[in-house]
């Protein structure tokens, strides 16, 4: 199984991409959308309008890679549109929302307060 370690950094492409688009498209993308360099030390993650299919982009010293998965019956939870390109996550995040958790509205418990009865 091929997962990225915690400590990498993440860039989630906020709009929806054709997938048909491969390296050099999605390498356009990064660098005139998100201006950044395809060939950070990052890894640059884009999904499809039906939100089944994610494509992730990294440069490795000498050429690129490009990683592909398509969900069978189920959707990946994505970001909703917003003004920002893009969001920086870690790799932690990214292997939770490729499990299929929604990363953007976990919440955790709420906070309780208690005051002292006399």
């Amino acid at each position: 199984m091929l997962r990225p370690s915690a400590a990498v950094q993440v860039y989630l492409y906020a709009g929806t991409v054709d997938m048909r688009k491969s390296i050099n498209g999605l390498s356009a993308l990064v660098e005139q959308e998100l201006e950044l360099s395809p060939m950070a030390n990052a890894l640059f993650v884009f999904c499809n309008r039906d939100r089944d299919k994610i494509k992730l982009l990294y440069w490795e010293r000498n050429g690129f890679v490009l990683w592909y998965k398509r969900l069978e019956k189920q959707r990946f939870k994505w970001l909703k549109p917003t003004d920002s390109a893009a969001i920086c996550i870690d790799g932690h995040q990214l292997n939770l929302l490729l499990d299929g958790l929604d990363i953007f509205n976990n919440k955790p418990h709420e906070t309780l307060f208690y005051t002292a009865m006399n």
